[in-house]
């Protein structure tokens, strides 16, 4: 855990709610694929599945997903064994933080605690700086997941909501 090193996952305010937003496993490069449609690699399976079980382990049950329609998100959120109500959007793949935080006050259900964001890197770990500036990642590899505290509506979150989201902590999956 490098940022807010020590702090407890599960330690969100009662009247907050919890953003993760976690980088794609590792992708494979097969000739003739587009980058869009790249898979994951055999690595980014095995690093994709034990996200999710880190996950679980840390007790973040989440309520709703809004992914990347690559290949390799889509790949990725399979793989993490989670499932919740999930919608696909293109302003994700390649987005930084100004379309990844619209896209969740357009999408975000107002009654998810817990919300998935499942994208590419520098989109995940940038959002997470635009949303706590003070937040320190060493690093974002592949399967890497930030976890927020954030106290706004997701209606709400945007660039001006820095003061109410805090980063908890940046988890690195590796077996």
């Amino acid at each position: 855990m490098s940022a807010a090193a020590g702090a407890d996952h599960r330690a969100v305010d009662a009247a907050g709610r919890r953003l993760v937003l976690l980088r794609h496993g590792k992708s494979d490069y097969p000739a003739g694929v587009a980058d869009h449609g790249r898979p994951l690699a055999e690595r980014g399976r095995r690093q994709a599945a034990l996200a999710g079980r880190w996950l679980a382990n840390e007790d973040i049950h989440v309520d709703a997903v809004l992914c990347s329609t690559s290949t390799r998100t889509r790949q990725t959120l399979d793989r993490t064994g989670i499932d919740a109500p999930t919608v696909y959007l293109d302003d994700i793949y390649g987005g930084g933080p100004a379309q990844i935080l619209e896209a969740i006050r357009l999408h975000a259900p107002e009654q998810a605690r817990t919300l998935l964001v499942v994208g590419h890197e520098p989109g995940m770990p940038d959002t997470a700086l635009a949303l706590d500036p003070a937040g320190t990642i060493d690093r974002f590899p592949t399967s890497t997941y930030a976890v927020l505290e954030i106290g706004d509506a997701w209606s709400e979150l945007g660039l001006a909501a820095v003061a109410d989201a805090r980063l908890i902590g940046v988890r690195v999956p590796r077996d």
